[in-house]
């Protein structure tokens, strides 16, 4: 008689015939595949397919030593320009202050001067048209290894545009949306010049927050006019002096930044494992504030819904029964998730098939899958009544550009079907096609692809320093625009492409563009994958708290 399995972490079960591994996931016999079997103890009701294949250590050591060779270059090269040997062309002092404190941190600049500058033109490249399906771009050339450019007056035409975050493909200069917006343009002109508590809260303003709160389910909702102090203005507004911030230690700069400015004391837990969030949870609940051991204020957990660097969503059913184990607080950042995840596109809460209820600050941004500009926070009626009165984004804020407005208006209208026709669910549903295709030809190619099946956010793996510009270099010459970053955007020995999905492309689009990455894989040597992927939760995992702020 076989022995019963013992039961493991987040309800799944030990070691079966294909070597199961924790949280849900388990290793087909070629071990070429991984599939969630079991629902975390019945908080997934869909399957979750996430996982990352660890870094081959050949190709660890390498990125390593090409980062020293730079270093140990850079160094040389900073010894040449202080003896006037090699022309400096970095931001320094002038001559009478230098005896004052270096106003422009001139060792810190190092990475800047001599890893940065080498691959520079593969960053702000600037394009001439609507941010779609496809772009044009001005042409420019450098004749002093990156440190200025000249525009050759010629325009790259029709590049296939893999960077942009315009997921449902609202970012148009026809349709109804672009139509909507003239409209309003012509009779509400570009700018309101005010702030919304003085004289700049237009009909069009409330009749957006009626419909986001409508279209997130929630009691009410409050819209700013850009998306990073959204965040970064917000979450000082809901936490102090004597509250604790759980945060992800892969979180957007605007939530690092919110969370800084607060004042409260900031613990990190490790990326998406929900082991690290419960320890830091039940340590906060045991032992209290630092040295007056009085029960923390408030707890406030900060989360995304996709995370941009990683392609990964966060786990929100269990998240969401940590939060309400421990009596804490959720905010969840929806930057990339609204619009882009849920059948109706509804976001991560509906994904997931979860109650708008259960997250107590739901916050997301119109820059992306709908097309605009600004950030939205979500919530009970009194959060929201609150905010306009002590966010420092909605008192001093100067209120959003009315044909902004109305394309956000237009753009929801269209998602929820308000329109009378089924486009928007269409697009929902045609991003999510090209996003499992896109995603599934890359494994196939054998690339190490990073996230979850589901995210419209690719990270395509590069590793090597050198490699960054000139894969981006490369696509730019197949005619294909894609995004490149390092380090220290990303870990150092994890440099990526980022490739972002849209309801826009077209089949054809993503295999030319297919065709053009495998063709580069091979050029570079890209192709690292060996099949062996690690659920996010199997990686090491140790008992470290990071503590940013203290009492």
């Amino acid at each position: 008689m076989e022995r019963p399995e013992r039961p493991r972490a987040n309800g799944c079960g030990g070691g079966g015939a294909h070597g199961a591994l924790r949280n849900g996931f388990v290793r087909g016999p070629s071990g070429a595949q991984i599939n969630h079997i079991v629902h975390n103890g019945g908080l997934y009701k869909r399957p979750f397919n996430e996982a990352f294949e660890e870094t081959p250590m050949l190709v660890a050591v390498l990125t390593y030593v090409g980062y020293g060779v730079l270093t140990l270059f850079g160094y040389l090269r900073d010894f040449m320009r202080q003896w006037k040997i090699e022309k400096c062309q970095n931001a320094t002092e002038r001559e009478e202050q230098k005896d004052f404190v270096p106003l422009y941190q001139d060792f810190e600049n190092f990475y800047n001067r001599n890893l940065y500058m080498r691959i520079r033109d593969s960053w702000n490249r600037p394009i001439c048209s609507v941010p779609g399906a496809k772009v044009d771009m001005m042409e420019r050339v450098s004749h002093d290894y990156n440190w200025t450019f000249t525009y050759t007056g010629r325009v790259i035409k029709d590049i296939i545009n893999m960077g942009s975050y315009n997921y449902l493909g609202f970012a148009q200069n026809a349709g109804a949306c672009q139509e909507a917006a003239a409209k309003v343009l012509s009779q509400y002109g570009a700018g309101v010049c005010s702030t919304r508590q003085e004289m700049g809260n237009l009909d069009k303003h409330e009749e957006l927050e009626k419909l986001v709160a409508r279209f997130l389910g929630v009691e009410s909702a409050m819209a700013y006019g850009m998306g990073f102090a959204t965040n970064s203005m917000n979450i000082p507004a809901l936490v102090g002096k004597g509250c604790l911030i759980l945060s992800d230690e892969l979180n957007h700069a605007s939530l690092v930044l919110g969370a800084r400015l607060s004042g409260a004391t900031i613990r990190i837990f490790k990326h998406n494992n929900m082991q690290s969030l419960e320890k830091l949870l039940k340590d906060a609940i045991v032992h209290g504030q630092p040295r007056t051991r009085r029960p923390w204020k408030k707890i406030l957990i900060l989360v995304e819904g996709i995370y941009s660097m990683e392609g990964s969503i966060v786990r929100l059913p269990e998240v969401i029964a940590l939060k309400k184990k421990y009596k804490s607080y959720l905010y969840l950042d929806e930057a990339h998730s609204i619009g882009a995840l849920g059948p109706s596109g509804r976001g991560v809460v509906e994904y997931f098939g979860l109650d708008p209820e259960d997250v107590d600050v739901m916050m997301g941004t119109f820059t992306k899958s709908f097309g605009a500009a600004g950030g939205y926070i979500g919530g009970k009626k009194e959060l929201i009544d609150y905010l306009r009165t002590y966010s420092h984004s909605a008192v001093y804020a100067t209120s959003m550009s009315p044909p902004v407005v109305e394309q956000i208006i237009t753009s929801v209208k269209c998602i929820m079907g308000e329109d009378g026709t089924t486009i928007g669910r269409a697009r929902v549903q045609q991003l999510a096609e090209n996003t499992r295709y896109f995603r599934r030809r890359l494994k196939e190619m054998g690339f190490i692809i990073y996230g979850n099946e589901d995210s419209p956010v690719v990270p395509l793996m590069l590793y090597m320093p050198a490699k960054i510009g000139a894969f981006g270099r490369e696509m730019l010459k197949r005619n294909i625009g894609v995004v490149v970053v390092g380090f220290p955007a990303t870990p150092i020995i994890e440099s990526r492409a980022r490739f972002c999905l849209s309801a826009a492309h077209t089949k054809e689009m993503l295999d030319t563009a297919l065709k053009e990455i495998n063709e580069v894989g091979d050029l570079l040597q890209l192709k690292y994958s060996r099949r062996r992927l690690v659920p996010l939760l199997d990686r090491p995992f140790d008992e470290t708290t990071y503590e940013e702020t203290e009492d």
